[in-house]
């Protein structure tokens, strides 16, 4: 018994033929990689032609709609000053760093309040409150306490990580199969080895889902954290764009900011095939 314990858990019932996992692969699967590239890559071309047709016509004035070949030349000026990809890495460093964090303690303050009834009674509506808290009103507090530095930045971008962890992980934890979790403890797993062998594992799709969701967030706290008295940044670069009225770089930052993220999505999704071949 002990040995089909150590293996992946699956719920008991009636076999309704692959579990959800298994159907996901087999639909992300269906397509050779290139076809995805290539359906993913339409939305994105047409957009850009339209943009191009709307700045060919005149549809639009050029001081609020800069053609695609100035977003691009501004941020080859920039790569050719050294500024940009010193905003890009900062940037991306303060975001994996704060994601990283914030998921962390997610995942463990999750972990208790969605196994624990006293857990859940003593600290849900304290983070409840907290989670309806926007990102800007962190900034004054963190800059009183922590100071203008890479502290308060990585502390807000995690602040914007843990919520979608906790929430969604405590809720998925509290609904994992109680006669599962009871045949397991009577052969006396409990603690941390019935939390790896059971309820992390059939929580795994929620878990994945929120730290795409927090990742996400984080990305959208960064511009906040930049605010912080940054000097650099793709944050601090958007907003320094908008006081100087360029605009063609104001594109740039959004743009960038989409590449990134879905980049460091993409990261996730490595993360999620390992899960899912382990655990699936």
């Amino acid at each position: 018994m002990a040995d089909q314990l150590d293996s992946p858990v699956r719920t008991a019932g009636p076999d309704f033929g692959p579990t959800v996992p298994a159907r996901l692969r087999s639909f992300r699967g269906g397509w050779p990689l290139w076809v995805r590239i290539v359906l993913g890559a339409i939305i994105p071309l047409a957009v850009l032609g339209i943009w191009q047709l709307i700045v060919t016509l005149g549809l639009v004035p050029a001081y609020r709609l800069p053609s695609p070949a100035s977003v691009w030349l501004a941020g080859v000026d920039l790569f050719n000053r050294g500024q940009l990809y010193q905003a890009v890495a900062i940037s991306t460093q303060r975001v994996l760093i704060g994601f990283a964090v914030g998921s962390i303690i997610g995942l463990i303050v999750a972990s208790a309040v969605g196994l624990s009834k006293f857990a859940s009674a003593l600290l849900g509506p304290t983070l409840g409150a907290i989670r309806s808290v926007p990102s800007l009103a962190w900034v004054p507090l963190l800059i009183l306490y922590l100071g203008i530095n890479e502290d308060s930045k990585v502390t807000l971008i995690a602040i914007g990580a843990f919520f979608p962890v906790f929430t969604t992980v405590s809720a998925a934890l509290r609904h994992v199969d109680p006669q599962l979790v009871e045949a397991v403890r009577a052969y006396g797993y409990t603690g941390t080895r019935l939390l790896g062998l059971v309820q992390l594992p059939a929580v795994v799709p929620s878990v994945i889902s929120s730290l795409r969701l927090a990742l996400a967030q984080s990305w959208l706290f960064l511009v906040a954290a930049e605010l912080l008295g940054a000097s650099l940044g793709l944050g601090f670069l958007l907003v320094d764009s908008q006081q100087n009225g360029r605009i063609d770089r104001l594109f740039l930052v959004i743009i960038l900011l989409g590449i990134l993220g879905k980049v460091t999505d993409a990261l996730v999704g490595l993360l999620e095939r390992y899960l899912l071949k382990r655990w699936g």
